[in-house]
């Protein structure tokens, strides 16, 4: 299997926003291209377009959970259930390793000023922000995930 992690770091360091950069990684799990990944997940950057919600690399895990081991059959009750599992699996893991799941709780002590405007990808924001650790993070678990 790919080095997702890695992956993702490097896509967000070219500036896709936390929930593309772990979504996109997943390409070869997904069989999405970046372009496709990359619009799909657009929107959950920043907690949910900068709403500072649900952080975006965990809504990027959750995408690529559901493509790669969703349901689709509405009627499946059981295979909801077991969905429902594996996604709050996930959001186990990643709240243990990183102490939570909500973007304006990861970034405490950073401003977190709601708005459509992303901030600029300098030294500076990266030196403050913990993004780009939480979408190796993120990728790491995901990937551990879908090995078991």
């Amino acid at each position: 299997m790919t080095d997702h992690a890695s992956i993702a770091r490097e896509l967000f360091m070219q500036g896709y926003n936390c929930a593309q950069a772990v979504a996109c990684a997943f390409g070869d799990v997904t069989g999405l291209d970046i372009d496709a990944a990359a619009r799909m997940s657009s929107s959950f950057g920043g907690g949910l377009g900068r709403l500072r919600e649900v952080c975006g690399t965990v809504s990027g895990a959750a995408l690529v959970l559901g493509i790669a081991k969703g349901c689709s059959d509405p009627k499946d009750y059981d295979a909801k259930k077991s969905h429902y599992a594996l996604v709050q699996e996930f959001a186990r893991r990643f709240r243990e390793e990183n102490g939570a799941i909500v973007c304006r709780e990861l970034l405490k002590g950073v401003d977190v000023t709601q708005g459509s405007e992303p901030e600029a990808r300098t030294p500076e924001f990266y030196k403050k922000r913990p993004c780009l650790n939480l979408a190796v993070s993120a990728a790491r678990i995901l990937e551990e995930m879908l090995k078991e």
